[in-house]
């Protein structure tokens, strides 16, 4: 996998996404490429959704649907426009291979398959170093001024 350079980090994320601690699932946006985008969290053992060090499923979608977040956000920001809100429509597909620990860099792509109006239907894949821990497609509503 070829990592990126890291464009936006901590505090600078909330211009992104709408979502604030203790619900913050992404710690890092690596920009977009064409269809897709790139973000990664660190796991760490007092994230709201890890249990017993691990981060649990709901953590995987949250994470994912927060990176396609980023990648609205990081658009809207580039054009001085206000960020709109997004809401996940479905989850399809989702495979998840393993569960990571406390300590985990998570790297995940997000890849544009359609946009119609204000639905975008993305796939999704969650990496630990370069193995693939989570899949899925994912439809996401943008509510738009």
């Amino acid at each position: 996998m070829n990592r990126k350079e890291i464009i936006c980090r901590g505090d600078e994320l909330f211009r992104l996404i709408p979502q604030r601690p203790p619900i913050v699932m992404i710690d890092r946006f690596y920009g977009i490429e064409e269809n897709t985008s790139w973000s990664g969290l660190t796991v760490t053992p007092d994230n709201l959704f890890c249990r017993d060090g691990v981060l649990q499923e709901t953590g995987i979608i949250e994470h994912i649907a927060q990176s396609a977040a980023a990648r609205v956000g990081y658009i809207y920001m580039l054009r001085e426009e206000p960020v709109p809100l997004g809401f996940i429509g479905s989850v399809e597909k989702m495979k998840i291979f393993r569960l990571p620990s406390a300590g985990a860099e998570l790297y995940t792509g997000i890849t544009i398959v359609q946009e119609v109006f204000d639905i975008t239907l993305i796939t999704a894949e969650v990496k630990e170093n370069d193995e693939l821990l989570a899949e899925c497609r994912m439809k996401i509503y943008l509510k738009k001024e």
